[in-house]
Formats: C-alpha cells, sequence, structure tokens
C-alpha cells in the first residue's frame, strides 16, 4: 500500500497504489487530513493502482469528501477507478455524489 500526494495549481492529486483494508485506511484518513491542513480542498484520487477497498477504506474516503464539502470549500474527485471497486461504489451508493473521471487529467481539469 502506497499513498503519494502530488501538489498542483488547481488541487492535490493522491496516487493510491495496493490493498485498503482496515489496517490501511487511517494512512488514507491522514493524506485528506494533511491536504486539508495545508488549506486545499480540492482533491483528486487517482485509484488506478488500487487492487481491493474495505469498507474501512471506503469510510475514510466519505469522511474526507465530506470535510472536504463542508462550507462550500472544495471537493473530492476519483480518476481512474478500476471495474471491480466502480461496482463496489455502485452497489454502496457512493458513485451518485462523487464524480468519476477515466483519467487523473480530466479530473483534474474539472476544477
Amino acid at each position: 500500500m502506497t499513498i503519494e500526494t502530488t501538489e498542483l495549481k488547481r488541487c492535490n492529486v493522491i496516487k493510491l497504489e495496493g490493498r485498503f483494508d482496515s489496517a490501511t485506511a487511517p494512512a488514507l484518513e491522514e493524506a485528506f487530513r494533511e491536504s486539508m491542513n495545508g488549506g486545499v480542498y480540492r482533491i483528486v484520487v487517482d485509484m488506478s493502482g488500487v487492487q481491493f477497498f474495505s469498507s474501512a477504506a471506503i469510510r475514510a474516503l466519505l469522511m474526507g469528501y465530506k470535510e472536504c464539502r463542508r462550507w462550500n470549500r472544495g471537493d473530492v474527485r476519483l480518476a481512474a477507478v478500476p471495474e471491480r471497486i466502480t461496482q463496489v461504489f455502485d452497489l454502496a451508493g457512493i458513485s451518485s455524489f462523487i464524480e468519476t473521471y477515466p483519467d487523473t487529467t480530466k479530473a483534474v481539469g474539472s476544477f
């Protein structure tokens, strides 16, 4: 599991790789927190390298989303979500309110 944050002009890109479960979800929460503590509330989550995304990781993602959207400060966009994880997001109802893009470039351009 690796999390890499890249700071851009418009937003931060958090690139995720590997498996995200109850043991690694706190690291995802911390990546969101660090971005927001730096004053950046527009975040693109690049999920192209994610192999597994558990309910604990979904909770961390939703907490980051909720905090970014609070008081209309920003938003979270997902990029390059693998098909099997898209199906999980559809079942959980996440796809209806978090915007998803086919690649990181289009997600960053949406801000």
